[in-house]
């Protein structure tokens, strides 16, 4: 599976800061439970990078 492949699954997506001071993505499908957890500089990366994506898929959309 990629970034280009389709799937059909339904996913709750959480995302907030922790009381520990760290920006938790939280997932979850089906029971599956994934929590991330990421410094705050980490997280300010992350939202850059889907800044980026979102501009480009408005561009090719």
């Amino acid at each position: 599976m990629g970034i280009n492949s389709e799937r059909d699954v339904e996913a709750n997506l959480q995302i907030g800061p922790t009381d520990q001071g760290m920006v938790r993505i939280f997932v979850e499908s089906h029971g599956t439970e994934i929590p991330m957890d990421f410094t705050p500089e980490e997280a300010d990366e992350i939202a850059a990078e889907i800044i980026a994506a979102a501009k480009a898929a408005s561009r090719r959309g």
